[in-house]
């Protein structure tokens, strides 16, 4: 069992070393995508819920 381990151990780290890692700037840039994003599709779901809730509670009288 614990040489399994160790295997798995090992070919983790030589794997780990083939990765192309980003570099600070592409980071910084997907990681700004991906909040400016988020941040959209969550006003735009909120959007569409709050005109929703009204229409259902104008309905609903």
């Amino acid at each position: 069992m614990a040489n399994k381990i160790i295997s798995f151990l090992e070919e983790t780290k030589t794997e780990l070393k083939k990765v192309t890692w980003p570099t600070r700037a592409e980071l910084v840039g997907s990681t700004t995508v991906v909040l400016l994003t988020t941040i959209l599709l969550a006003t735009y779901i909120g959007f569409f819920d709050y005109f929703f809730s009204i229409a259902m509670k104008l309905l609903i009288r």
